[in-house]
């Protein structure tokens, strides 16, 4: 995708997570998509709050009522970059349903680049591993992060990376549910990504920005489980398909 891809793991304390999506879209209109449960105008400010702080830019809100369907036309309209921002991941996943093969064209045809948090980044892979905390009953994260689900559900994504995503990984503890899902084949692979952090990814590579790490989840090649590599910011993340060594 010519726009780029910036996938942050939630968390407030680091608004500097937001500087590659404002280089990206040199400053411009960043469009920032809401599923609204209620405090909508609030979460909007709070956004926008942490992308000006990042730096020069203008937020645009995009709500979604929660229970509709987001409507892609204000992506030709003048904005130069999109956020999809957090909350319930399985109504952003649901939001996004009837848009899953139009968006990324329409993001790639426009050179607009996509920035997603917590949910949003979560929504950016081919396959989304959006909520649960048990694999055929046994718990793998804790149930306050399950997302209102209990078993681990993986549904359709973007597509805009083919890899998976957790998020708020050593704050929330949902790497184990990222390698739940690896390791019984349910995702080809994955990134876990901590809060304050981001994953610049760009074809087979990636590189970590923020204030946490990235571990980069892929299957033993023995069948037997998962490997976890973690890296910090500032390194370079190999994303490519064949398993780690």
């Amino acid at each position: 995708m010519s726009g780029g891809v910036f996938l942050i793991g939630g968390g407030w304390a680091a608004p500097e997570v937001y500087g590659p999506l404002l280089r990206a879209a040199d400053g411009g209109r960043i469009g920032c998509v809401l599923v609204d449960e209620g405090d909508g105008e609030e979460q909007f400010a709070r956004f926008a709050g942490a992308l000006r702080a990042a730096g020069e830019c203008v937020p645009v809100p995009l709500p979604v009522p929660l229970g509709g369907r987001f409507e892609p036309g204000p992506l030709k309209d003048g904005l130069d970059g999109v956020l999809v921002c957090g909350g319930l991941t399985p109504a952003y996943q649901a939001a996004f349903a009837d848009c899953l093969e139009l968006l990324p064209g329409l993001l790639a045809e426009r050179g607009i680049p996509y920035a997603g948090f917590s949910a949003g980044a979560v929504l950016a892979a081919r396959r989304a591993v959006v909520g649960g905390w048990l694999v055929d009953g046994v718990a793998v994260c804790p149930p306050d992060t399950a997302e209102d689900l209990e078993e681990v559900e993986v549904r359709p994504g973007l597509g805009l990376v083919p890899f998976a995503v957790d998020v708020h990984a050593a704050q929330w503890g949902t790497l184990g549910r990222l390698v739940a899902a690896v390791a019984r084949g349910s995702v080809p692979y994955g990134v876990a990504i901590d809060e304050d952090t981001v994953l610049e990814a760009a074809g087979g590579e990636g590189r970590v920005g923020g204030r946490g790490r990235v571990h980069v989840v892929r299957p033993s090649g023995d069948g037997a489980g998962a490997v976890v590599r973690s890296y910090a910011t500032g390194e370079a993340v190999p994303l490519g398909q064949p398993p780690l060594p």
